[in-house]
Parts: structure tokens; C-alpha cells; sequence
């Protein structure tokens, strides 16, 4: 099965297709317009969709049929928040409301005064947590890998404008871990992904859905190394129209040695299990997650 790449499906085309349809029509029209572009994944986008089969037929232990209807609303629905990040993110009019579980936890984390970390995985819709997380009136950061092609990028930002938040890309040459310490000692949060790692990543693992998975280490290794208090945070969509965001209080993983690390890590695993339960065809995962053939041993010393 083929690993993760870091990159994002879609083309400039694509997007700008959606956005002219958001300007003059609406969300409506747009979420219409889906129903042709899943129905276009579900059916040729083999690939893809092999693997988020397995989690709804093998992982969840649904049927035949129930998996292969899962499998078309998954697409549809990923359809659906790549649209609502747009809107968000361009201030295009909208109806969406929030709900925000544990928001006070943030803000206790700002309060403290030493920064944190906040973990998230790719479920739901991360960006438009990410929108809302400026209420917190700190600076926040969010690492992300430079998935997506520059033209697409750069058509985005001309519709999007200017990021309320800063953007930390992880590059080859390691910058970004000198971009992140620094944050980190001025007392910012650092938002990240915390369960994809890129091929020859260190990793550890942890159970997850009823079997071991690797998880990234670098994410936990940042919280322990710096004994920064971390957060889970998560962003679903509950209808059309509504999202419910989730963060976990605060806790801290001190030290440097593999047991503080392992044990965040399996924290975070079984978060993130008991969301995939809650919001089944809201994770976008379109690899083999099992597959540990990637990953490189975390070695003897974390």
C-alpha cells in the first residue's frame, strides 16, 4: 500500500471552479456541486479508496454496503470542509454556528503563561479550529508540511488574503525545528498534526482501531523537551451547517526519556480512537495507516 506523501488531491482548476460557485451562489450550490465530484472519487479513484474501505469493513466491522455508503459520504463530507475552509478562511457570508467543548482549557493554557502545544489529527476539519483558535488573542502557530503545489497555493492566498496566523512549513533542511523552539520559548502555541509522519520518520507505537500503529514522534518529543502543557483539539462537522470543536484540558509530559513520550503518545491514540468512533466517515485517510514499513525505529533515546 502506498505511504503518505504529505500532498493534497486537486488542482487550481478545481478550486477556482468552487470558488466562483461560493461568490455568486452560496455554500448551497457548491455543496451540490459535490455530489458529482465525490460520486467521481467513489467510482475511480481506486487508490484512495481502498484503504478507507478496510477501515469501515475490517477497523469498524461494518458491512459490505454500510462501508461502500461510508466511503462515498466520506468523500463528500471531505468535499464539504475543503469548501468551508475557504469560506471561513475569505470571509465569504455563511451560516455556520460553533460549538466549542473545553475552550476554557485554551485560554487557562494562555493564562498559565509557558506556551503549549496543541495536537490535532486529520480529522474533521482542522483549519476552521485553526480560524477560530485567534480568539484566544495569543500568537499561535501552526506547522503544516508544504503539501499542496505553489500555484495552488498561490491562488488560495489571492482569494484567502493575508493568515490570521502564523505558518511554520516543515522543510528538508530542519528550519522549521529552530522556527518551533523559538515560539516555544517565547511562550506561543504550536498547533501540528500529530498522526502522519513522512517515510524514514522516527516513530513509536501505540494501539489504535485494535491494532499497533506508528504514530510521528517528533510532535511528543516537542512537548517533553520543552515541558510545554499540550491539548488535544479536534473540529467536526455535525450538519450542513454546524461544527463542534473539541480540546482536552491541558497536560504536561515532562522529560525526555521514552516512557513520558510513550505515554502521550498512547493518550493521544486513544483520543483520537473515540473521535474516529464518534465521527466515523470524518477521517481522511487515503493510505494504509497500519503499514509500518515507512518508518524508521524511534531508536534507544527519545
Amino acid at each position: 500500500m502506498p505511504s503518505w506523501q504529505g500532498k493534497s488531491k486537486g488542482n487550481k482548476l478545481g478550486y477556482s471552479i468552487f470558488i466562483g460557485v461560493l461568490r455568486y451562489g452560496g455554500v448551497r450550490p457548491a455543496y451540490l456541486l459535490l455530489y458529482f465530484v465525490a460520486g467521481y472519487y467513489f467510482l475511480f479513484s481506486l487508490s484512495s479508496s481502498r484503504p478507507i474501505f478496510q477501515y469501515f469493513r475490517t477497523k469498524l466491522g461494518y458491512s459490505r454496503w454500510r462501508s461502500l455508503r461510508c466511503l462515498y459520504l466520506n468523500y463528500y463530507v471531505f468535499g464539504q470542509t475543503l469548501i468551508d475552509k475557504i469560506v471561513v478562511m475569505a470571509n465569504i457570508p455563511n451560516p455556520f454556528t460553533f460549538e466549542f467543548d473545553g475552550e476554557r482549557h485554551l485560554h487557562d493554557m494562555v493564562a498559565g503563561g509557558k506556551g503549549g502545544i496543541l495536537l490535532s489529527a486529520h480529522l474533521g476539519n482542522w483549519e476552521v479550529a485553526g480560524h477560530l483558535f485567534t480568539r484566544l488573542q495569543t500568537k499561535i502557530n501552526i506547522v503544516m508540511f508544504d503539501g499542496e503545489h505553489e500555484r495552488i497555493k498561490k491562488y488560495l492566498s489571492s482569494v484567502t488574503g493575508e493568515r490570521v496566523i502564523n505558518v511554520i512549513v516543515i522543510k528538508d533542511d530542519l528550519s522549521h525545528i529552530y522556527a518551533i523552539s523559538d515560539a516555544l520559548q517565547h511562550r506561543e502555541l504550536i498547533c501540528m498534526h500529530a498522526d502522519r509522519f513522512m517515510p524514514g520518520n522516527k516513530t513509536l507505537a501505540a494501539p489504535f482501531l485494535g491494532e499497533e500503529a506508528l504514530f510521528p514522534l517528533g510532535p511528543f518529543q516537542l512537548a517533553a523537551t520543552f515541558k510545554v502543557p499540550v491539548s488535544l483539539v479536534f473540529a467536526f462537522k455535525e450538519t450542513s451547517t454546524h461544527y463542534h470543536l473539541y480540546a482536552t484540558p491541558p497536560r504536561g509530559y515532562h522529560g525526555r526519556r521514552r516512557e513520558g513520550i510513550q505515554e502521550a503518545i498512547n493518550d493521544f491514540a486513544a483520543a483520537m480512537e473515540q473521535k474516529v468512533r464518534q465521527y466515523p466517515v470524518q477521517w481522511f485517510n487515503y493510505y494504509d495507516f497500519w503499514d509500518k514499513s515507512q518508518a524508521a525505529p524511534a531508536g534507544d533515546k527519545a
